[in-house]
Order: structure tokens, then sequence, then C-alpha cells
């Protein structure tokens, strides 16, 4: 009996531990920190071998393979110490995509990527399909290949889960833009960090198909350097493309083999210039799917928001509150600041990932009247932005309550208070989910 080690007791470990019990490994899952209580009821229910709190190394380094969970660095010791005598170390994506014969839709990017990903879970679902989500959203892709049957997957898949991925293959692979993220993982490099989002293509055949931004820079010049084999989908807001889709006035023209469709940008769900590469991405890959015109744009229509990302709380005197607690990058930052049409207070701060604010600059100048930092450690904020807003109209808080308090005295009729961090949320909160939760409950106590 072949044993398999899961590393970390989250989302996607315990998914890939029942996977292997199902599919008879002598299998094991440790973690350095706390199992959840709903996870550890959950390895208990499977009749799983688990530890937590630390790594017990007699019962790891025996292990024929490893599947290690993507928040957990390269560098960490145990995982050193597996690579250093050869163990193979894969991730959950690779492991149950060995057992998984459904169709496979798989988004990657740095910004843009659960929007993408809900859109065309949400067409494929109106389509009549049965159709499964998972990956970094949802439930775990290996718990749905143990548990669930199946025909399609939307999966958003993050760059840590692709650095692991070696014979995992989409159908459809989408990266929906690159810019720097997560460079604290990749040695400071971006080249690392595109190469790791280009795994999603390594293995595509003539049959499969790749749906990319072509205005995107980063991702241009990387595709001019390899070589692929599948069918080429740009969208684009600036240019025409053969095939594809395109901004041409007020609507989307989607071009997909001899057919050419169209979508009225005012008949869109989604607001804003990023979603329209969204509903672009989603439109293709639900295409490709070979899902109708009619379906497709009505989807697009009725789409509803995805919770902390841009999603409208509530209106208090006139200021409307908005949690996009998702945005924990620069560049997801300025996308909610650039789609705003009144004043902003902008609530911003978090855990540091190596930001460049700099960014950030034109856009802060034209939209912003006052900062609420809600962080540990915000000099960085106030070095890149005091001179801008004006000393007087920026502030510290430690709390989502302290920091909507805060927000309220600056806002004034008109407003936007808008919550888009820029940065991670472990400082203050548990996940950014936890952090969009809060700052809503303190808007309703306004």
């Amino acid at each position: 009996m072949s044993r398999l080690v899961v590393l970390g007791g989250a989302e996607s470990g315990v998914g890939a531990a029942v996977l292997a019990k199902v599919k008879g490994f002598d299998v094991f899952l440790s973690d350095m920190g706390n199992i959840r209580q709903d996870y550890v009821d959950t390895l208990r229910k499977w009749d799983i071998p688990f530890e937590q709190g630390g790594h017990s190394a007699e019962l790891i380094l025996n292990a024929d393979e490893v599947v290690k969970s993507p928040g957990i660095p390269s560098t960490a010791p145990m995982v050193k110490a597996l690579r250093e005598q050869g163990t193979h170390i894969i991730s959950e994506i690779e492991f149950a995509s060995r057992y998984d014969s459904a169709k496979k839709i798989c988004i990657t990017g740095s910004n843009g990527k659960t929007t993408t990903t809900s859109l065309i879970h949400f067409l494929l679902k109106e389509a009549g399909l049965n159709v499964g989500l998972g990956g970094n959203i949802g439930k775990s892709y290996a718990m749905q290949v143990a548990t669930e049957k199946h025909d399609y997957y939307v999966l958003e898949i993050s760059s840590f889960q692709l650095d692991d991925a070696y014979e995992f293959r989409p159908d459809i692979a989408i990266i929906t833009n690159i810019t720097p993220d997560h460079l604290d993982r990749y040695d400071h490099k971006m080249e690392n960090y595109v190469k790791a989002k280009f795994r999603i293509v390594q293995n595509l055949r003539p049959e499969d198909c790749f749906i990319f931004d072509s205005d995107d820079a980063i991702t241009i010049t990387h595709l001019s350097k390899i070589v692929m084999q599948a069918k080429m989908l740009p969208f684009s807001q600036e240019k025409e493309v053969e095939q594809g889709a395109f901004l041409k006035g007020d609507k989307i023209v989607m071009r997909y083999g001899p057919e050419e469709s169209e979508i009225f940008l005012k008949e869109l769900a989604l607001g804003g210039k990023h979603n329209v590469y969204n509903s672009m991405a989603a439109a293709l890959a639900a295409k490709a799917s070979g899902i109708s015109d009619e379906v497709i744009r009505m989807g697009l229509k009725s789409f509803e928001p995805i919770e902390h990302r841009l999603e409208p709380v509530l209106s208090v005197g006139d200021v409307l509150y908005i949690n996009d607690s998702k945005a924990t990058n620069v560049d997801s930052a300025w996308y909610a600041l650039e789609c705003q049409s009144r004043p902003v207070v902008w609530i911003v701060g978090g855990k540091d990932k190596g930001n460049d604010y700099s960014i950030l600059n034109e856009v802060v100048k034209s939209k912003v009247k006052a900062i609420v930092c809600l962080g540990v450690d915000n000099s960085k904020i106030h070095a890149a932005f005091e001179g801008m807003v004006g000393s007087d109209m920026i502030a510290d808080t430690l709390s989502a309550e302290e920091a909507v308090q805060k927000a309220a005295e600056f806002a004034e009729g008109g407003d936007v208070v808008l919550l888009s961090p820029c940065c991670a949320s472990f400082d203050l909160f548990k996940s950014y989910e936890d952090r969009g939760k809060q700052f809503k409950e303190a808007v309703r106590h306004l």
C-alpha cells in the first residue's frame, strides 16, 4: 500500500486526504498549526490519522509522495527535508486530476479570477450542465472528485497551486492578467511569478483552448517566448481580434470559429472596465464549451455580484459603503478605485506583501478625499499618500468597527466608503472573508 502524506489541514489538504482514503492509500495528514474543528470532524469521520500543532518527521519522511497545501512555502523546513531526500511533492489539483475524467476549465491570474470563475460556473449551470466549482474558491476539488460526480469543473487556481502541478491539464485554460503579486514567495522576481502562472498551459494539446488578455503586456511578452499548441482565444478592449472577443463601440463582439455574436455593454450585470474583461473571458469559455449565444447573453445579464468583491453593502445618509475585502493586492485596489464615480473615503491596509503603491498615485489623486488605515503597521501607506489627501484626512485604526466609524466621520452625502485593502488580512483578521464580514457588520451598526 502506497503511503501518501498530506501537509496542511485546511480545505485542500482535507479534501486530498479524503480522496487518498477513498483510493486505498495509507494516508496521514499533518499540520503545523491548529486544524479547524469542522475539518477535524471530517478527518475523524473518514478515519484518517492526523496530527496538529507540529510535524513528526518519522511519520512524514517515510511518504512515497506528499500533497502540499498551497499556503505552505517551499522554504518550510519539512518541505526542504522532503525535497532533499527526493520525495515527490505535488499539489491537491495534481493529485485529484489523476482520478478525474471531467472536462476542466481552469482560471488563473493576478486579478479577476474569482469573478471570472464564478461567471463561467454560472453560465455552465444556466446551460443545464452538471458542473462543479472548486480550486481556490468553494469546495476542495479533491473532495468533489472523491464524493461527487461532475461532467465539468470550473477551477480557480492560484500560482501556489500550480507550483506543484506537473501532469495537470485543463481543457480550457484562462489567464485573466498578470501584475506583481505574492513576489515574497518568488524570490521577489517577477519572472518567477509569471512562469508559475504559465504552468497552467504547460500540458495543453491542439484540441484545447487558451483564453488570455491580449492587452496585458506581461502576458503577451511571455507568450512570445513559448510554444503554444492550443487554440488561442485572446480578448481585448483596445484592438480587433480574428478569433476571441473585442470591444467595438458599446458592445462586445465574440468570434469563435466561423460564428460572430454581440453583447451590448449596458446588458452586462457587472459594471467597470475590469468586469468587461472578466465577462469577455467567461463568454469565450462558455462558447468553447458549446453553450449557445442566447444562454451566454442572458447569463451575463442576470449574474449576481460576488461577496467581498466590490459588493455594495448599504447606503447610510446618502453614503454608499462598498466591501471589496478580496482586493489583497495593489492592482485590484486600483480597479476598485478606478471604477468609482463619487468621491471616495478609502479604507486600506493590512499585511503588506512588498507593495509598490506608486501605481496608485494618479487614481488616488483623482478619486480619494480621505484615507482610513486598517492595519498594524501603516507607515508605508502614510508615506505614499499623506501628501495627496493631507495629514488631517488620514487616520489609523485597529478594527473594522473603528475604521467604519472614522470613515463615516470623513464622509459626506454623495460619497463612497470603499474597503479595498490592497493587503493581506492576517495582521488583524483570520482571512479576507473575516475582514469583509466584520466590515459589513460594522456598517450595519452605524
